[in-house]
């Protein structure tokens, strides 16, 4: 692991000890996992905003699932 600094305003350092205490972990804990928890979240967004680039440039065509409309359907009773 590396040791980095980081500048918090007092309000938001306060809020972090606090939700620490709360988890019981400590602060750099916390924070990596916070961290973690962003980078996952910003990667998903990536791959959205991928996967809607690539619905843009080559759209759906009307007919391209309608072999199966019947396989999804719910089974009648």
């Amino acid at each position: 692991m590396e040791t980095i600094q980081v500048v918090l305003d007092a309000k938001l350092l306060k809020k972090a000890d606090a939700a620490a205490k709360r988890q019981k972990v400590n602060r750099s804990a916390l924070i990596r996992s916070a961290l973690q928890e962003h980078l996952k979240k910003l990667h998903t967004l990536d791959l959205e905003a991928r996967d809607q680039r690539g619905y843009t440039l080559l759209p759906q065509r009307e007919d391209e699932f309608r072999g199966w409309e019947d396989v999804a359907a719910w089974p009648e009773n």
